[in-house]
């Protein structure tokens, strides 16, 4: 071998090396994180200021004293740790007081938040929060051109060098017609607008909307104040032609026109999260950007939104919201959590691989597993083959075995029942994992 010939074929090698290495890295680095939402149904302080709802003022007929309070914060704090969100968005608080009180009784459960923000620039009685495991690098509060409307949080996380950025929401609630929702979704198109094609971003919260509004509330003359038109499908644009946007609209798409509402990745029987009078509703909803479904900075993991419905959340069939006497309008009982169920989808810093090809076309297919080290997307604890279960580092044939045989789960934590599996390796699992 000559010379030359010897320095190219070198080259090659390093190269390699290199390309390598970088796999590794990344693979090393890739991180999944969860982000949920929920509304906490008047976590109100213990400070009289003069905006509290009556029954919330302290020490009063109502009943909101300490240790009634300490109950509330207790409950909300409880399902806060067992959700397991690294970033939580919060709706229906009253003050950074209430929000640092609840930061502080979820370290009593070991359960740390090292980052908060809340939208209290206006005085309303209740406003939009935000924990987070990760950095909050940028706050805004978007003011929406109403004197009783809600400030929206805005707030860009850090995540291992990747922004994204949370736009969090609580919209006039159904006692008042949908123009009033509209001035909302209003205001965050035009937010939404001002942002670059291929920014990661994320719309969440209690919209008061369900995901196909558009369809619920035209019989409404009570509602339907506005000719069929509705903030979240036709001014966020999560419809096209009448029709839902799926993710192949959402991703063919060259600007950030159109949105994606995540309730459609569960059954239609389960696209609920609010229980009023027998009738099931979703005004709580995460609404994804195209940004988050390319190979750059933050991505969606496919098929991974859910709502958290453990049974204690329940009484009988009902949610088992904050208890109050005279059917809901007197005295705190110092009993139950919140009249909204919690939802959550998974995220990564890994590029976006679509986990089945329900609603996309031929032409965007989906990634089939490869026989690597670490799983490629969050594998259903119910579902997921014995060859993606031992995808990841530590699980081999017999684990596998036991864990297949170990279904149904309920929760991720339930595989605390496998034999071979303690807290620890819990711990290193759960971030693979999800149960729908």
């Amino acid at each position: 071998m000559d010379k030359c010939m010897f320095k190219r074929h070198m080259k090659t090698i390093i190269v390699s090396i290199l390309l390598v290495l970088l796999c590794c890295i990344r693979s090393i680095e890739a991180k999944t994180f969860k982000v949920a939402s929920y509304n906490l149904e008047n976590l109100f302080d213990l400070t009289r200021d003069g905006t509290e709802y009556p029954e919330y003022i302290p020490n009063t007929g109502y009943g909101w004293t300490k240790d009634i309070a300490n109950i509330k914060y207790t409950n909300i704090a409880r399902v806060i740790k067992d959700l397991g969100g690294d970033v939580v968005a919060l709706q229906e608080i009253e003050s950074k007081k209430a929000l640092i009180t609840l930061r502080d009784r979820l370290k009593d459960f070991g359960v740390d938040y090292p980052y908060l923000e809340i939208a209290d620039s206006k005085a309303t009685p209740v406003k939009c929060a935000v924990l987070s495991r990760f950095p909050i690098v940028e706050k805004e509060e978007i003011q929406v051109n109403s004197e009783v409307a809600r400030n929206i949080l805005k707030i860009t996380l850090d995540i291992d060098g990747n922004r994204i950025i949370l736009l969090i929401n609580h919209w006039k609630s159904k006692r008042g017609p949908e123009s009033m929702r509209i001035a909302y979704a209003k205001t965050l198109r035009r937010e939404i607008d001002k942002l670059k094609e291929d920014v990661d971003f994320i719309l969440i919260g209690d919209f008061n909307s369900n995901y196909n509004e558009y369809k619920t509330f035209r019989n409404s003359g009570r509602l339907n104040d506005t000719s069929g038109i509705t903030g979240i499908n036709h001014i966020l644009r999560t419809i096209k032609d009448s029709e839902m946007v799926n993710e192949k609209i959402l991703t063919k798409q060259t600007a950030n026109e159109y949105l994606y509402n995540l309730w459609l990745e569960v059954s239609k029987t389960r696209r609920w999260s609010y229980n009023f009078f027998g009738e099931k509703d979703s005004p709580d909803n995460i609404i994804v950007s195209k940004g988050l479904y390319d190979d750059k900075g933050i991505s969606y993991s496919d098929n991974s939104f859910n709502k958290f419905q453990p049974d204690y959340l329940f009484k009988g069939k009902a949610v088992y919201r904050w208890q109050r006497a005279e059917s809901g309008m007197g005295k705190h009982l110092g009993k139950g959590y919140s009249d909204h169920l919690p939802i959550s989808a998974y995220f990564s810093t890994e590029p976006f691989r679509f986990k089945n090809n329900d609603t996309v076309s031929n032409d965007i297919a989906p990634l089939k597993l490869e026989k690597t080290k670490y799983p490629q997307g969050l594998l259903d604890l119910n579902t997921a083959s014995k060859e993606e279960l031992m995808s990841i580092n530590g699980i081999g044939p017999v684990l596998s075995a036991r864990i297949i045989a170990g279904r149904p789960y309920r929760t991720v934590d339930d595989l605390l029942k496998v034999k071979g599996i303690g807290p620890k390796r819990l711990k290193k699992f759960r971030p693979y994992f999800l149960v729908r």
